[in-house]
This record gives structure tokens, C-alpha cells and sequence, in this order.
């Protein structure tokens, strides 16, 4: 919860993993209806990453097969966070999808997204975007999103 006067009531969940600490945030934030979500990785419920790419010489990842593996995991922990607010998939009203290869993500988002969200047409807006790097080299996806919760949900 939150202490400084003035400010809103919060209500944060956490993995418990290490670079929570190291960065200094919450994986989730709620806020009367509206529940935030860090951006989400595949890993397990130690921090272990699930699927993680082989990295080359460089430190950088040189194969973009097991991008459909972290999508799934990525997921289902935002599933699981959500979860903690008595939130669904159902709830998300916006995710953004970060990925270090965009072809290699769209080739797999749409059978993954359809069966995270179970439905043909997931009910919330979405943006995909290409980025250089994540905050771990073997990762290929991070996803973060907005959900809201129905006035009844948080009387």
C-alpha cells in the first residue's frame, strides 16, 4: 500500500525474483480498477528463464526458435499476476508486445495469443514492436499490459 499523503492506494504484487530489487519496481500495480503490469518475461517461479535463445559470441541471440516457447510463458505469467488482483486475460484492455525479431514473433503470435486469451479474436488492443535489445540477453519477448477490473470487482 501506499504511504505518501495524497497519493493513490496501491495495491503491487511481486515474483519474488531477484531483479526486482536490482531495479527497484513492482510487477504489478493496481489502482482502483485499473491493474498495470510490468513488462513480463518467460521465466519460472525462481526467476530461471524458460526457453532461453542461444547467444553467439557477442552475447546476443542468434537463434529466434523458441520465441513461441517464451510467448506461451510470458503468458502465462501475466495470466498468474493477473490473477493475483482476481483478474483474467479477459480483463486486458492493452498489451504491448516487445520482441527482438518481429517476423519471428508474428509467425507464432497469433496461434499463441488466440489460445492465451481463448478466443479467436482477443478483446484488446495490442501493439508489437521491434526493439534491440531486452534486459536479458537470452530473452526474446518481454509483454506488458492494462487490465480493468469491473466496478463490482473492486467494492
Amino acid at each position: 500500500m501506499s504511504t505518501q499523503p495524497g497519493s493513490p492506494e496501491k495495491k503491487t504484487a511481486y515474483w519474488g525474483v531477484p531483479w526486482e530489487d536490482a531495479y527497484g519496481y513492482a510487477q504489478a500495480v493496481q489502482v482502483g480498477n485499473e491493474i498495470y503490469v510490468s513488462g513480463q518475461l518467460s521465466h519460472d517461479s525462481s526467476g530461471n528463464l524458460i526457453a532461453p535463445a542461444r547467444l553467439d559470441e557477442n552475447g546476443k541471440p542468434s537463434d529466434f526458435s523458441t520465441m513461441e516457447a517464451q510467448m506461451r510463458a510470458t503468458y502465462e505469467n501475466l495470466a498468474t499476476l493477473l490473477g493475483r488482483f482476481g483478474a483474467t486475460l479477459d480483463n486486458v484492455v492493452e498489451e504491448t508486445v516487445y520482441v527482438l525479431d518481429v517476423d519471428a514473433a508474428f509467425a507464432v503470435a497469433g496461434k499463441v495469443r488466440k489460445a492465451a486469451y481463448g478466443t479467436e479474436r482477443p478483446q484488446c488492443a495490442s501493439n508489437l514492436i521491434g526493439v534491440s535489445r531486452l534486459a536479458m540477453p537470452p530473452q526474446l519477448i518481454e509483454i506488458a499490459c492494462k487490465a480493468v477490473l469491473s466496478p463490482k470487482a473492486t467494492a
